[in-house]
Order: structure tokens, then sequence, then C-alpha cells
């Protein structure tokens, strides 16, 4: 197939494994499934002798086929994907048909593999509603799919984990009732970035970092993920979930801890989520008088996004044209511990905004004293910016003089990409599913983390429950009053990505 991601790095092979996936047809399947299987396969992270096994519904083989090849076209631009690619590719596709809901659909799955033979290690995808987590995971325990007596069982549980506290514990506690908590990878996709996981690099393998990295020389920290895009075709989960419960409560809230947490005795996955847990216990906790000082609610209105004239929130369909639910979330956190007490987290989402840039703002407090003429006034602190995406690097933002005889002093830029060759940057889902095959969970959520961080939220959700009104922004826009007010004693105020 394709060469281009011939020269992405792996330390690792996976073994041999029966690669199922519970949803086969559905949208995740096609866009990023598999895709990445296709790129994982052509650059050796899956074994050459896995097999790729679809549990559908109401769709015979030759179907099943025509649909991966029909989405492997679209999603990734029918790279490579000639006729001896595609059939190489569609010799490793199997099919298991039933319906999630019948016993019988589980014996024919274990049937199957069984019938395979030669593999008795297992990765069980389950790109499915959050709905059918539970019912799945036991169908498998009780077909004996999940023991784990002659090669693994790992189970992937896309987001979202649960809604609120009660329903992520209650799905906790389902999951943990038939299998072991070592077998559950509870995928973040945002993880799976590599310019994300590059922040443990920065801070940990850079000796200039750390003298700095604390409430002594940093003022305030913002992490940002900024759209353009509106909901798209996730009306119907979002006008449930919101901003804050499908950016914050996840992806943010554990970009956080990356950022914040102690250096790990060692780099292994229970190490790591270990210090992270550290961070979300140390996060104060918000009391009901402070959410609307520490908290941000907003949707966007129509306007102008790429010069294009784009409809307001509750004019796209299947969305209420009376819904307050927020596009735009923004929570200000305190880690109250040694290293970061007094500054300021501020977490901030929202779509159909001006810009698309995801970011970690470090600000730094301004000089004590200027040395320098009078007249010649600082013009911004130091700020180390993370750029995520797109374009992911490393900012660093310094004073320096204006060329000339003249003390003024203009703003220095430096900066550093992560990767000039774009083609060697894998994507998250290639990350993440080798992850799992090859058995590493440090980038995958912990049980103890997942209710954690929904305890953390569950004063705000509380507050915000039966809302009748919400402010509104522009269309892209970073039209938000609320923001400036919130970040009001931040050095630098709001940062807007550019």
């Amino acid at each position: 197939m394709s060469t281009q991601n011939k020269r992405l790095h792996c330390t690792e092979t996976s073994a041999p494994t029966n690669i199922v996936i519970f949803g086969a047809t559905g949208d995740l399947t096609k866009r990023k499934l598999m895709p990445a299987l296709v790129r994982m396969l052509d650059c050796g992270l899956v074994h050459p002798d896995s097999r790729i096994i679809g549990v559908v519904r109401d769709m015979d083989h030759g179907k099943w086929l025509q649909l991966v090849r029909d989405g492997l076209m679209e999603f990734s631009n029918g790279d490579g994907m000639d006729d001896q690619c595609w059939q190489t590719f569609a010799a490793r596709l199997k099919i298991v048909p039933g319906d999630l809901d019948d016993e019988t659909t589980y014996g024919r799955l274990a049937e199957s593999l069984e019938q395979l033979g030669g593999m008795k290690n297992a990765m069980f995808y389950c790109a499915i509603p959050p709905g059918w987590y539970g019912k799945t995971v036991t169908g498998l325990n009780r077909a004996g799919l999940t023991a784990e007596d002659e090669g693994y069982r790992r189970i992937v549980i896309e987001k979202p984990f649960g809604m609120d506290l009660a329903s992520a514990r209650a799905l906790n506690r389902e999951l943990q009732a038939v299998i072991d908590e070592s077998q559950i990878y509870r995928i973040d996709h945002y993880l799976g970035k590599e310019s994300v996981q590059n922040l443990l690099v920065y801070r940990f393998a850079n000796s200039i970092m750390e003298p700095l990295w604390n409430r002594n020389y940093i003022d305030n920290i913002q992490i940002s993920v900024a759209e353009t895009l509106g909901i798209e075709y996730r009306a119907k989960y979002y006008e449930h979930s919101g901003a804050l419960r499908d950016m914050i409560q996840s992806h943010l809230m554990q970009l956080m801890t990356l950022v914040a947490m102690e250096p790990p005795v060692e780099f292994t996955a229970n190490a790591v989520r270990d210090e992270k847990m550290k961070v979300l216990r140390a996060l104060r906790r918000f009391r009901p008088q402070d959410v609307n000082t520490h908290s941000v609610a907003a949707q966007y209105a129509s306007g102008h996004v790429n010069g294009d004239d784009v409809q307001a929130y509750v004019r796209e369909d299947d969305v209420s044209p009376d819904s307050a639910t927020e596009t735009f979330a923004a929570v200000r956190f305190h880690i109250d511990n040694w290293r970061w007490q007094g500054v300021p987290f501020t977490l901030w989402t929202g779509k159909r905004l001006e810009k698309k840039a995801s970011e970690v703002m470090i600000r730094f407090r301004k000089p004590p004293f200027n040395l320098f003429d009078n007249h010649a006034s600082i013009p911004a602190a130091n700020a180390l910016v993370f750029r995520l995406q797109p374009d992911g690097g490393v900012v660093l933002r310094m004073n320096a003089k204006m060329p000339g005889l003249t003390t003024d002093i203009q703003r220095l830029v430096m900066r550093a990409p992560y990767a000039n060759d774009a083609t060697a940057v894998a994507d998250a889902y290639e990350i993440l599913m080798h992850d799992v095959l090859t058995g590493d969970s440090t980038l995958f959520s912990r049980a103890d983390e997942v209710e954690e961080s929904w305890e953390i939220v569950e004063p705000i959700l509380s507050a915000w429950k039966g809302r009748f009104s919400i402010e509104r922004y522009r269309a892209g826009t970073w039209d938000i009053p609320a923001m400036d007010t919130l970040t009001r004693d931040c050095v630098g105020g709001w940062h807007r990505p550019t």
C-alpha cells in the first residue's frame, strides 16, 4: 500500500491479534478505525497475521466489504488503495452477523474466533453508542471471550464514559463485575495526538523547564481547543452533552493533568496515572456560589466563518429552537498544592470561533522592575505556547530591544515546529490502537481518574441543569465578554489563539 507512513518510528511490534469491531458499519469505523488500520498494517504497527472481524447487523459480507472500501476511498483519500492493495487488506476482513442484544451473536463470535485458530489474543473495540457498552462486555464474558487463559483480551471503550458522576460510576461497576480493570482501555483520541504526548517530553526531558515550572514564575495557564466547525452531524449527542461534557471534562482536564503533574517515579502506565490522579485530587472543589464566577457558558449565534454565512446553533438540524446547550464553555480551576497554589488554570473550548487551534499557553510573571527608560514599557509578559494543532510545535515569546539608537522594546517570537514532515506524524487512532495491541495503558484513563473528573465538574453541571437562557456570541468571532471577566486578574488576560 502507501509508503507515506514507512517513516513512522515504532519500537514495539504487536503480536498477532483478532481485532473485533462492534459497530463495524458505523461512522467511527468508516472515518477513523479502518483508515488507521490500513496505515498501521502498511507500516508494521499491526502484525501481518492479524485479522479484523466486524460484528454487523442486517448486512452480508460482500456489502460490508463494499462499505469499508467506500469509506477508505472517502476518508483516507484512497491513498494507495489500488485493486491489489485492497484485495490484500480485504483478505483480512471477516464478518460475524448479529444484534448486540442477542446472546447468540457472542456465541457465533466465539465460534468464528475459534475457527480462525492460532491467535488467542483479541482486542474488542466498542465503536457503538455508550448505552451498549455494559451489555456488550457482559455478552463477551458469558461467551467466554474475556478470560486471559492463553492470550490477552482487551476491550476499548469510546467516550463518553458516562454523562455524569452517577452514570460513570455505574458503568465502571458494571464493567468491573465481569472483567479486570487492566483489560479496560478507555480511549481519549485527544491524548493520542503526538503533539499532546510530546508535552511529557518537553517537561521531563529538558532541564530548563523544571526550575520555572511553578507558582514562583508562572502567573497563569490557559488550555484551549477552538474550532471553526459547528456541531456537524452530532446534534442528537451534542444537545445532551454540551461543550463542558464533550471537551472539558475529558480532553482538557486530561491535558491539565499532564501539564501540572509531578515527575513520575518511572515512565510506566500506573506511575504516570498516579501522578495525574494527584493533580485531580488537589483541584479545589466548586461550591454552588463559585460556579458563576469560575465558569462561562455561551452558544453561537449566526455569523460568518471563513467567508461563509453560518446559521445559529438553534437553527441546526435536530436542535431545539429554544435550546440552552452551551457550544462554548470555560472553567477556571485552582490546584491547591505546593507547586501551583495561586496559579489559575483556565480551560476553554468552543465551536464556530474565529480560528481553529488547540494550545497550552504558559504565561510567566512580569519582571518586577522596568530597568530601562520610563518611556520603554515592557510590551508583554513572556509566554511559552505549546501548539497542539494545527502545526504542532512550541512558540516562545520574549522581549528584545528594537533596532536603532533606542531602548524601546519589541516582542520576539521564536517558533520550533514539532515535525517538519507532516507525513511522519501518526494519527491519534493509530497510536492508541497500537498501544492497546502492545498493552501500554499510559494514555488511557483509569476508573478512578474518570470518576474524579466527573466529581469535580458535577457542581457546574448541576448549576447549569434546566437553564432557560444562555449568553450568545456571533459565529466567527471571539465576542464573549464573560471571558475577559473570567481572566481579568491574569497577566495578559484572555489568550485568543493567533
